[in-house]
């Protein structure tokens, strides 16, 4: 039995340990099975130290994902080819006598593999250069999509769907691609929309406006803007123009604003009109003569009533206007349209929930509110004293505003409360952009020259009052104020 074993296996042993010189190494069939083995469990431990780096030890270290891949993916690398290199000498190849083959085959590989290599280089270059990294948000030849993952031959682009895309490095080094989130996720998109010739356009700038702040993802800061593009076929064109906190949001975020701007539109009675034509008929006769009603028609009497359509349900109450309010305000009532519509647009609107201090006594005045909806209470904190509920409609902290003075009161919301906010930087800019403004907010605060002198006597007494600005006509201290605080 031990013969027949022996006469079975001994061939199999003799093909398996039998050496082949190849460039001057002599290797077997065992050799390069061993071969194979090692190197299995090398790409294992590299996978494994790229798993291990990216999501536990510089997880640990607080490094952001991107960074996280980056080094992940160069140090696996390194550590695979290091690791392929000791497993060669491991198995007695000497890797000097390889060369002659490697530069042998290497034209032949050029050619064969240059797609690969192109896509390795690539690879490496978006590695290093991370012009694009993973988390981005990118759009590209119709394509839009978060990079999932970045390998050297490969980018892993997660679609809005859900469905994984593998791009080839070497599109995305060579081509144009737009990164959307390379610094930040900010970003701006624009809304058209058309509203009949019988709106007004200060009307619609409010609505907008108004319809932008609505929307939590909308920032304030840069403010959002419309413009007036133009007299359509049918319609005035206007184009709301939002940043937004993400942009990789953006069909979400549009459908939303079109329906707020939709339901602000009907509610302040503004149309958006269809297109419409004018047809003329240069002989009317004709057609008369085609419409003639027949003859069993011609008896009925023409005082029987046709039936009317049913008539839609208007809107009974309009929600308060902002231009409306404003014009209320003494120091703005004289501006034209187009001013107050600059004043609509520096503003914004802030949300109070019940019991929220909006400001306390003493702080810094930078700020006027009008109140859209609900109600604050007005009190004195150091005294303990109630002064008054102001509700809907109501204003206050103009003086603050423009003279910079702190507050006198303490502020809260007694319910769920909707402000219109113009804080000092709005202000700022539109007094830079518009002098001949602080004139005539000066000669308006200066009918009030008794609130005027109190003020100015509080600063006196609280140390805030410039030698450099102070005067005994508080019309000319009004003037100097203005310029100073807004550097006009």
């Amino acid at each position: 039995m031990d013969l027949v074993l022996q006469k079975f296996f001994m061939p199999l042993f003799d093909i398996f340990t039998t050496k082949v010189s190849i460039g001057g190494n002599y290797v077997s069939l065992y050799d390069v099975v061993k071969l194979i083995f090692w190197l299995l469990i090398v790409v294992l431990l590299s996978g494994a130290l790229r798993n291990f780096l990216k999501q536990r030890l510089l997880v640990r270290l607080r490094i952001d994902q991107a960074n996280r891949e980056v080094i992940a993916t160069i140090i696996s690398y390194s550590t695979g080819t290091f690791g392929f290199l000791v497993v060669l000498q491991g198995i007695g190849i000497d890797l000097a006598s390889l060369a002659v083959i490697a530069g042998g085959l290497g034209i032949g590989i050029g050619f064969g593999l240059q797609d690969i290599t192109k896509n390795f280089v690539s690879g490496l270059t978006l590695l290093f250069e991370r012009t694009i990294k993973v988390g981005d948000f990118v759009e590209f030849d119709g394509l839009s999509g978060y990079v999932k993952a970045i390998s050297l031959r490969s980018t892993v682009i997660r679609t809005r769907e859900g469905g994984d895309v593998f791009v080839p490095n070497s599109i995305l080094s060579e081509n144009r691609i737009l990164n959307w989130s390379y610094d930040s996720y900010i970003a701006r998109i624009h809304l058209p929309v058309g509203v009949a010739y019988s709106s007004d356009p200060v009307l619609v700038t409010e609505t907008l406006l108004k319809s932008a702040y609505m929307e939590p993802a909308v920032l304030h800061d840069p403010s959002p803007l419309v413009l007036f593009r133009g007299f359509g076929d049918s319609a005035l064109e206007f184009e709301l123009r939002v940043w937004v906190n993400r942009i990789d949001k953006e069909p979400d975020l549009r459908s939303s604003l079109n329906f707020i701007i939709e339901y602000n539109l009907r509610q302040h009675g503004i149309t958006i009109p269809f297109p419409q034509r004018d047809l003329w008929v240069k002989n009317p006769e004709a057609l008369n003569l085609l419409t003639r009603p027949k003859k069993e028609a011609q008896n009925i009497p023409p005082s029987v009533p046709l039936p009317q359509p049913p008539q839609l349900p208007t809107q009974s109450s309009k929600p308060l206007s902002v231009r409306s309010l404003l014009r209320l305000v003494t120091y703005f009532e004289n501006l034209s349209d187009l001013e107050v519509r600059q004043l609509i647009e520096i503003g914004y609107r802030k949300r109070l929930v019940p019991s929220q201090v909006l400001f306390h006594e003493d702080e810094p005045g930078d700020a006027f509110y009008i109140i859209l909806s609900g109600s604050v209470e007005v009190f004195v904190a150091k005294l303990s004293k109630h002064l008054t509920i102001l509700g809907a409609g109501q204003f206050f902290g103009e003086l603050a505003l423009m003279l910079g003075i702190p507050r006198t009161a303490t502020v809260r919301a007694v319910e769920e409360t909707i402000l219109f906010v113009i804080n000092r930087k709005g202000f700022e800019k539109l007094l830079q952009e518009h002098p001949e403004l602080s004139e005539v907010i000066v000669q308006e605060l200066g009918k009030h020259k008794e609130e005027l002198a109190q003020r100015q006597q509080q600063l006196r007494d609280m140390g805030l009052l410039d030698a450099t600005e102070d005067d005994k006509n508080p019309v000319s201290w009004v003037r100097k104020r203005l310029k100073k605080i807004f550097s006009l």
